[in-house]
């Protein structure tokens, strides 16, 4: 009886333990099943078609997560990282770190790189239309440029000046009404340009050229020392947000508005055209919208960003800010009008995209001046 006794205990004891496996596996089961519906659920959260990873290179024109606009190409790459739950991710490179800032266009037409961030002004050399997409002097402000370029023909003409260098462009970042810049000597009249050393790039350094000013280009991490050792006696950057950064306002007397000659600079996303084609459908939806996002993104910035700076560099620094008087304006977009002339006469698509141009500006302006300058001029009665 011993004997069966202890056979039976064994046997129950086997039982108990086959039951405890049995449970376990049961259990491990459930879990496998919880963390796959999970994972089910959170492929479900980030779905896209296809499971193919997408690694490009994106060159800019900026330093390295430059303030306001060196951050553009930033968020840009971050929204198509989310966007497509990392499926496409996009590695930023600062102006130097991969190719030189000048040489963004070149190396994304060239296929070298898939994407680059910059200003189109930068390649009037290789396209001369291409000044028209950044900014023109008295030209369109920030609104006005999105409304040309997404509803008014612009980006269009855009995609055909680029076309034949393999490059989409994106409108990518904006930084609203600049700044006329920083002077070390007052401005009364016209005349008080003239001999004066000025960094201003562009169209609007031919304007001041003609004036009689003498123009200079310079990156702008040399602005400041130039400024400081006397090699110029005046610059214009961006407006108070990158200007307190540079520290400006320790080596220049007078900080002038308004910023006519940028009313509305808007900055480029360009890809190579042979990459894109090669994206499936939705990754191509995604970069054009993640574009979208960061040319607003940046707009609204530099308008929260500008003010508190401005306050800074006046109430902190004793800023000396003073308006370009009305006739020193007047006298500059008259030589403005002949310097355009001048510079869409032997080209084609610059007298294409400049009529489409100026026909939206000549509508937006009347329609503005009954809506925007009329609120504005509202707000500010006594």
């Amino acid at each position: 009886m011993a004997h069966g006794y202890l056979r039976k205990i064994t046997t129950n004891i086997e039982d108990i333990r086959m039951k405890k496996i049995i449970s376990l596996g049961i259990l491990l089961i459930m879990i496998s099943c919880s963390v796959e519906r999970e994972s089910s659920v959170e492929n479900e959260k980030c779905f896209s078609s296809g499971s193919k990873t997408y690694k490009w290179t994106m060159v800019t024109t900026w330093p390295k997560n430059f303030p306001g606009l060196g951050m553009g190409p930033e968020n840009f790459a971050k929204y198509v990282d989310e966007m497509t739950c990392g499926r496409m991710q996009i590695k930023v490179y600062g102006a130097g770190e991969f190719v030189p800032a000048l040489g963004v266009f070149d190396a994304v037409s060239q296929g070298n790189v898939q994407l680059g961030h910059g200003a189109s002004y930068y390649w009037t050399g290789k396209v001369k239309s291409s000044q028209f997409f950044t900014a023109v002097p008295f030209g369109l402000t920030a609104q006005e440029m999105n409304g040309w370029l997404h509803y008014g023909g612009g980006m269009e003409l855009w995609e055909e000046a680029y076309e034949p260098f393999n490059l989409i462009p994106l409108a990518g970042g904006n930084s609203g009404v600049q700044m006329a810049g920083w002077f070390k000597r007052e401005i009364n009249s016209l005349s008080d340009l003239k001999g004066l050393k000025m960094r201003i790039p562009g169209l609007a350094g031919e304007v001041f050229t003609r004036a009689g000013a003498e123009t200079v280009t310079l990156p702008g991490n040399e602005i400041f020392l130039s400024l400081q050792q006397g090699v110029i006696d005046a610059a214009e950057w961006v407006g108070p947000y990158n200007d307190l950064t540079f520290g400006f306002h320790q080596v220049s007397d007078y900080y002038y508005y308004p910023g006519w000659h940028e009313p509305g600079s808007t900055l480029e996303i360009i890809i190579n055209k042979s990459a894109y084609e090669s994206l499936p459908d939705d990754l191509k939806a995604i970069i054009k919208y993640a574009a979208k996002s960061a040319n607003q993104e940046m707009l609204d910035e530099y308008t929260a960003r500008n003010n508190k700076a401005l306050t800074e560099l006046i109430e902190k620094h004793d800023v000396d800010l003073r308006k370009l008087p009305d006739n020193v304006l007047r006298e500059l977009r008259t030589i403005t009008d002949e310097v355009m002339k001048d510079f869409i006469a032997d080209d084609p698509m610059a007298q294409k995209v400049y009529e489409s141009y100026t026909q939206f500006k000549e509508e937006v302006v009347n329609y503005h001046r009954i809506s925007e300058k009329a609120y504005i001029d509202t707000r500010e009665l006594d």
